[in-house]
């Protein structure tokens, strides 16, 4: 008997690959689906981490400028500072997060500025059992005492 070349031995497996294929795609199509919704997520993070910086850097400007330039020294003005982190957070595009809350806190020459919401996952609420929200966070903190 002739064998051919590539036949013989194990010649019932030719096939396989024709089967493969589909979970292949497969596979491809769920990481592809985690790396998008993983994308949006930490987009979402990075704009609240940029928009709580520029909230705490603008309301740290809110000094007392009596006294600043009477003695020198730098008081923050609570309630002003608040309301200029506020009027900051007012111009920065964060629609698209749900449930957006922001907690303003002045202390003694220092601004905290803590952002939270809740960013919709696009591919993995398909998934059976996969979450189809991410809550995300940001602090950012001014400091303007000296040394």
């Amino acid at each position: 008997m002739v064998e051919r070349a590539g036949r013989g031995a194990g010649s019932h497996q030719q096939g396989s690959v024709l089967v493969l294929m589909p979970a292949a795609v497969l596979i491809f199509l769920v990481l592809g689906a985690l790396a998008v919704d993983a994308a949006v997520v930490f987009l979402a993070q990075r704009q609240l981490a940029n928009a709580a910086v520029a909230a705490a850097n603008d309301a740290a400007a809110a000094v007392d400028v009596e006294r600043f330039y009477g003695d020198g020294s730098l008081r923050l003005l609570p309630a002003q500072a608040r309301r200029v982190a506020e009027e900051s957070l007012g111009r920065v595009e964060l629609a698209h997060l749900d449930g957006l809350r922001s907690d303003v806190t002045v202390g003694d020459g220092v601004v905290e500025v803590t952002l939270t919401a809740t960013v919709d996952h696009i591919f993995s609420g398909a998934v059976p059992g996969g979450p189809d929200t991410a809550d995300v966070a940001a602090t950012a903190v001014a400091d303007t005492r000296r040394g």
